[in-house]
């Protein structure tokens, strides 16, 4: 009789973790850049930039030490704004974050400039990251590879 694999297994659960967190983490650089947009109004005529395995490599990382801040201050004004609708904060256009009470302008001011020290913390100039950030709107090849980097990320590092 074959024995079934047990799902509650610790390697199971990592397995399910990593492959959860790395989910979050793609949806986290799409909620970036709908809700916390970090990126420039795009030039539909600019060509597609390319991307290195070092330049992804940071992007990934940047994006994972982003998730925890970016998540605070996302619920932080959830809860001063109330049942409301969260509004799209654009991090370089203060018309976005004028619109906003006084406090939860404060806290995206915070989390914008963070953000951006992560970014150069991880060895991208701000406006890679953000032609990264676009580009993995309609890019699949780069996605699958911003996807792998993570999931490799994730990993304990004795398993990498």
């Amino acid at each position: 009789m074959k024995k079934i694999p047990d799902l509650s297994s610790r390697t199971g659960r990592k397995r399910t973790l990593s492959r959860s967190l790395c989910f979050g983490a793609i949806a986290t650089v799409g909620v970036i850049f709908n809700t916390f947009s970090l990126s420039s109004k795009a030039d539909a005529q600019t060509p597609s930039p390319i991307v290195n395995n070092t330049e992804i490599n940071s992007y990934a990382q940047a994006v994972l030490a982003m998730e925890p801040a970016r998540q605070n201050a996302f619920e932080e004004i959830k809860k001063l704004i109330g049942n409301g609708e969260i509004p799209n904060i654009v991090c370089n256009d203060s018309n976005s974050i004028n619109g906003l009470p006084k406090k939860a302008q404060d806290i995206a001011v915070n989390y914008c400039n963070h953000a951006q020290k992560i970014v150069e913390s991880n060895g991208l100039k701000f406006e890679q990251f953000n032609k990264i950030t676009i580009e993995l709107q309609n890019n699949t090849i780069l996605k699958s590879q911003v996807y792998n980097t993570l999931l490799r990320l994730q990993q304990p590092p004795e398993s990498r």
